[in-house]
């Protein structure tokens, strides 16, 4: 299939994304891909559910603490 690139972009045909709800696009050399993706984006998710780890102020100095530097 052949598809025509315009001023606004491309359009692809709603027959190839039936049960597709969202795709992440590539771009690598002269190759573009679409990639279905299965749920939502995982980094919405960084954080909702945190380890507890004993420390009062680790999520503001999580740095510090990975790199050792906890004085």
């Amino acid at each position: 299939m052949i598809a025509k690139v315009t001023p606004e972009g491309l359009v692809i045909p709603p027959a190839l994304l039936v049960g597709i709800e969202a795709v992440e696009i590539r771009k690598e050399s002269d190759r573009i891909t679409l990639i279905p993706t299965t749920g939502p984006d995982p980094i919405l998710n960084l954080g909702k559910n945190p380890v507890p780890c004993g420390l009062p102020d680790a999520s503001a100095l999580h740095d510090q603490y990975l790199a050792g530097n906890d004085s």
